[in-house]
């Protein structure tokens, strides 16, 4: 269980692990309190297979750290990371920005070498084992 510890204010950037800015760190707080799971959870930032670049970002409230999980504690949030989504997801910065369109958390993701209108969509140059990935967008 490797465990890291970061405390950044958000113009510091990381090239290890995930980071969230104070400002989406602030918006998740305010979830966790309003249900009542401020003392007891964090955030599990995942990637998966799916979407239309191939694979897309996750984000779910957990009580308990996994085997494997790095577990980084910024602004006051606990952030959880398993290790084939870190391999996909190493350097990303977490952000929450709330515009006239509406608010919502943007992913900036250093691995990702191209991503698809949704948002939420990405594809790397090499898998997790080492394969090369396709070069459009998507699976046809």
């Amino acid at each position: 269980m490797a465990t890291a510890t970061m405390t950044m204010d958000p113009e510091t950037t990381i090239t290890d692990g995930v980071m969230i800015t104070e400002s989406a760190a602030g918006k998740l707080r305010g979830i966790l309190e309003e249900k009542g799971m401020l003392e007891t959870h964090g955030l599990r930032v995942f990637v998966q297979g799916g979407g239309c670049g191939g694979m897309q970002y996750g984000m779910a409230f957990e009580n308990v750290e996994r085997p494997g999980d790095e577990v980084y504690s910024q602004h006051g949030m606990r952030v959880f990371v398993d290790p084939t989504s870190l391999f996909y997801i190493n350097g990303a910065r977490i952000d929450y920005i709330d515009s006239l369109m509406g608010g919502g958390f943007h992913i900036e993701n250093p691995q990702a070498v191209s991503s698809c209108g949704c948002g939420s969509s990405f594809r790397t140059s090499h898998s997790h084992t080492g394969e090369e990935q396709a070069e459009s967008c998507g699976y046809h």
